[in-house]
């Protein structure tokens, strides 16, 4: 039995064939099948009632002759319903065979691996370095590492990039300030980011303020880019610096990379590409700057793409391009996909068009290229999100709120649970709740964020999700037994509550293919809040621990499947789940 199951197209050829078998509607009915509701399971066919309307016959005979011309299967049940409509639905045996069968994640990674794997590099995060991780970057940095466990969880090769902004004019005004303030990077105090940050506003205003200051530090980068061995040996401790304070945000959420390969590594690599888009006539000189216009695109005719300035340096644009070309050349990758907000959209848009006229003049095949725009997040004020003095809100203090909130809500629960285990149970709470809040929306659309909401018991948030998750482990608790140490049973899904519950878990491996699709991980964070809800429907509904073993075997199964689905559906989000909470 295949993990998915085209029901519509299977049940369609079959009606076809019996239609075929039953004289007088060879050639004449032809039955649409259609699915019913979103319950993935009642069928109707559609067709009868024009028929026996055109021939004079009653449509309910006509209905019962085609059922039992239908071939038995283990698949369906059928029935007649109002003047003459059949109803199909999933038979009790096969939710059963469906649950029991995929009762491990290797048995469901196995049916869930693609039968195409690709290598496929996520370009996500991204920080400029010496400065501090803000909140406008955990949208790429969280919903980046979903989609790459998601994608690994298919079977696909996935490289993790972190395309760090470390090069650049910024640079020239921070090592000014640095020497001008005769400050040691080996003592920035106990948060180094942050003096590294202070310095470059510092030195920000200087530059503003006077043309002399402006002029120096424009030397000092101009010396940073000839190879000055001074400036050098600063620039590479700034980076140091910096993903120390990176990697301290990355540890908390539990996201990693694969590389940090940031602007500077490709700092020697964009002179071939002025050279190859010449020679292709895909760029040209305007005012000095090279660019690349597309005359077939209505705005693009007219809004360059600049990928060398007329003073001669390289932008974004140029590092962009060169990047491609590596990840082609060195890693071989079938898909590159870029996950930055949406006001990057005409970057993206120009850099794709560009990729492929210039593949195409080469005659090389262009990797997949997929920009994953997201939107922003809103205060409760409805702007954009900052401090009271009006600054970013820090990522770490975001983060340590978050925890903090959650230790609280422990403690009023569990008064006397151990301070270990109340910290350990707050930031799986703090920090899922703020990622859930994230991957739950539709990432093209802004959303608000709302401490209260987030961290609620109830409605669409992760402690609601880790709630269920946690429930379910006391039932096993109870039982004592473990969730696949459930013996077989005879009896199937019958009851209403088994039957939906039965139901949704079969919706697991479609959601993942829309999610895979679309690149959307709130269609995964959607299911899983249906999934729980669901559950508990079915909980207070029906009994699990009863005399009957059969009957209780089956509800401990499905409960079995509801945790297993959870869990796995949660730590493709990268949520952490709790046996209690």
């Amino acid at each position: 039995m295949k993990i998915e199951f085209d029901i519509s197209s299977e049940l369609d050829k079959v009606i076809r064939e019996a239609a075929s078998n039953c004289e007088g509607l060879r050639d004449d009915f032809d039955p649409q099948v259609r699915q019913a509701d979103e319950r993935f399971g009642d069928f109707q066919a559609n067709g009868m009632l024009s028929y026996a309307k055109q021939t004079g016959q009653n449509p309910r005979e006509l209905a019962q002759r085609l059922i039992d011309a239908l071939p038995e299967s283990n698949f369906w049940e059928t029935s007649i319903a109002g003047p003459g409509f059949i109803n199909f639905v999933l038979s009790s045996s096969f939710y059963y065979k469906w649950i029991e069968k995929f009762g491990n994640s290797s048995k469901l990674r196995q049916e869930s691996r693609t039968d195409k794997p690709r290598k496929i590099v996520i370009d996500f995060s991204s920080p400029n370095t010496a400065k501090q991780m803000h909140v406008g970057h955990i949208r790429s940095t969280i919903i980046g590492e979903s989609l790459a466990r998601l994608l690994e969880f298919q079977g696909h090769e996935v490289i993790r990039d972190n395309h760090l902004g470390d090069w650049g004019t910024q640079f020239g005004i921070l090592l000014y300030a640095i020497k001008r303030e005769h400050i040691s990077l080996d003592d920035l105090g106990p948060d180094p980011i942050a003096s590294l940050e202070n310095l470059y506003r510092q030195g920000t205003s200087w530059t503003k303020e006077d043309p002399v200051c402006l002029s120096q530090a424009r030397k000092e980068l101009v010396k940073l880019q000839n190879g000055d061995p001074e400036n050098l040996n600063l620039w590479e401790k700034i980076r140091e610096i910096s993903m120390s304070s990176f990697h301290s945000i990355y540890k908390m959420l539990g996201v990693h990379f694969d590389h940090s390969y940031g602007e500077s590594f490709y700092r020697d690599k964009v002179e071939p590409i002025y050279e190859k888009l010449l020679k292709h006539n895909i760029c040209i000189i305007d005012e000095g700057a090279l660019v690349v216009f597309h005359p077939e695109h209505k705005r693009f005719a007219k809004q360059p793409f600049i990928i060398r300035k007329s003073d001669g340096a390289s932008n974004y644009a140029t590092t962009d391009l060169a990047t491609v070309e590596f990840r082609k050349k060195e890693w071989n990758a079938d898909q590159i996909i870029y996950v930055t907000d949406g006001r990057q959209r005409d970057h993206f848009e120009q850099l794709f068009l560009t990729v492929k006229k210039w593949y195409a003049a080469e005659n090389v095949d262009s990797p997949t290229l997929s920009h994953v725009w997201f939107g922003t997040i809103l205060g409760e004020d409805n702007k954009a999100i900052k401090t009271r003095d009006g600054q970013p809100v820090k990522l770490i203090d975001l983060l340590t709120e978050a925890t903090d909130r959650a230790q609280n809500m422990v403690i009023e629960k569990k008064p006397d649970l151990e301070l270990s285990e109340v910290k350990k149970r707050a930031k799986k709470i703090g920090l899922g709740a703020v990622r859930y809040a994230d991957l739950s929306q539709d990432r093209t659309l802004d959303y608000v964020f709302a401490w209260e909401k987030m961290l609620a018991m109830q409605g669409n948030t992760a402690p609601y999700l880790q709630y269920a998750v946690a429930r379910i482990h006391s039932i096993f608790r109870k039982a004592e037994i473990e969730p696949l140490d459930i013996p077989p049973t005879s009896y199937f899904p019958t009851s209403e509550s088994e039957r939906k519950l039965a139901r949704k878990l079969l919706f697991f491996p479609i959601v993942l293919k829309q999610t895979t699709k679309e690149l959307k991980p709130h269609f995964l964070g959607g299911y899983l809040y249906e999934l729980a809800t669901e559950f508990s429907s079915f909980y207070n509904q029906s009994k699990v621990m009863v005399e009957d073993k059969n009957i209780m075997h089956l509800r401990l199964l499905l409960c079995a499947r509801t945790l297993h689905l959870m869990e796995i559906g949660t730590e493709i989000l990268g949520i952490e789940t709790l046996e209690e909470m």
